[in-house]
């Protein structure tokens, strides 16, 4: 894999996400020990000083992803594209100078590579014959896959992407739900799992709950830990829980994307073959504005939108019932019927949904008889319809 200039990098597969899933995935007896914590493995690699520049790893800040859960520690070595392998005996430094620390039980340091934008850089010359890239692989065993996007955060985006899972599963299909959410993921607690999945050696398990197959960044992370990573350890990350968790055999993947529309989303639309995506909005115009550049971005991958859910329609009082629009109310259905794609359902703004997720018994479990899990089985009966009938190719990045 080469960068703009042409220089041979480390494939993005080799990133500091997969040093992640490999360290915190492993199984095995934990010794009675004290383990190295952070700031002794900080003080460890700033010893070790860079041949090219003469200051320390750690004075540069090309120590990146850096995790350590039970004694096995992770890191990436970021480095100038151009360095390439040349930086092994770097990384192998770094490597060797945290194993010597009292408490490591093994260290997994990787090479990744950054290129900063700036006129330096020497453009390639214009290709104006380039063939297409190839179509996305899918993954072996799964059917369909679908993407929950909203433009912006804070639009219920991901509580409805696990109800709706639920939901699918309950019409008797075989579905999956996966947490693109690499920097918020929002899973964990909408299904209260506190556990780490399980590995086959060179598979990830998901964890199945309410008769779906479950996968998130979060399970293997605190709730409380932020993840700082650049935009390539993302793409590992997501291309990972996608191509080696054990999915199969499912006729479903739901995958609750992040809001935006970056990194993330470009990763997911050209990597796998999305049958389509289901866009949630709030009523407001300020959220739908964000949910029209959602679509256009699906619009340029050529990623079929399946419909927008309205979510937060109509407050509903617990005491008496009185229906109140606080954040309007038919703002989605009017956008559906301008852009011409389907209006899926509404979903009320009610202290039950919010309830049951902070609880991690999302509504359509907990009170599966209620107008909420209605509206929710109803706009599954409409998404499994349309992933029937969404016979398509696989999505191409169009270059404008």
């Amino acid at each position: 894999m080469c960068n703009a200039a042409g220089a041979q990098t480390p494939h993005p597969r080799d990133g500091a996400a997969v040093t992640l899933f490999k360290v915190l995935t492993r199984q095995g007896k934990k010794p009675d020990m004290a383990h190295a914590n952070r700031e002794e493995v900080l003080r460890a690699l700033d010893q070790i000083i860079d041949p090219v520049s003469g200051r320390s790893v750690v004075q540069q800040d090309i120590i990146q992803g850096l995790v350590l859960r039970d004694g096995n520690v992770g890191f990436a070595v970021e480095v100038d594209p151009r360095r390439g392998r040349e930086a092994e005996p770097l990384r192998l430094a770094c490597e060797r100078a945290v194993a010597a620390l009292p408490g490591v039980l093994s260290v997994t340091a990787v090479l990744t590579a950054h290129q900063d934008a700036g006129p330096t850089v020497p453009q390639r010359p214009a290709q104006p014959h380039r063939a297409e890239p190839p179509a996305p692989a899918g993954i072996p065993g799964v059917n369909a896959i679908i993407a929950v996007a909203s433009g912006k955060g804070g639009v219920g985006k991901s509580t409805v992407a696990a109800n709706l899972a639920i939901a699918l599963g309950q019409l008797g299909l075989k579905v999956g739900l996966m947490d693109a959410d690499i920097y918020g993921p929002s899973v964990p607690r909408l299904f209260d799992i506190r556990e780490k999945p399980k590995t086959t050696g060179k598979k990830i398990i998901p964890i199945e709950k309410y008769g779906i197959k479950i996968m998130s960044l979060g399970f293997l992370v605190r709730e409380d830990e932020a993840v700082v990573w650049r935009g390539p350890m993302v793409q590992s990350a997501l291309t990972q829980m996608l191509s080696d968790s054990t999915w199969a055999p499912l006729d479903i993947l739901v995958i609750d994307m992040p809001p935006g529309t970056g990194d993330a989303q470009l990763t997911i639309s050209q990597r796998v073959p999305l049958r389509g995506a289901i866009i949630v909005s709030t009523p407001q115009d300020l959220a739908l504005i964000d949910a029209r550049k959602g679509l256009a971005m699906f619009n340029k991958t050529q990623v079929p939108v399946l419909g927008i859910i309205e979510n937060m329609s109509t407050f509903v009082c617990p005491h008496c019932g009185t229906e109140s629009h606080i954040f309007g109310h038919g703002g989605a259905r009017n956008e559906a019927r301008k852009l011409a794609v389907p209006f899926l359902g509404e979903i009320p703004l009610v202290p039950a949904i919010r309830e049951t997720s902070d609880l991690g018994i999302p509504i359509v479990v907990q009170a599966p008889d209620g107008k909420e899990a209605q509206a929710f089985r109803a706009i599954a009966n409409a998404v499994a319809a349309s992933v029937a009938i969404a016979a398509r190719q696989a999505p191409r990045i169009v270059l404008e």
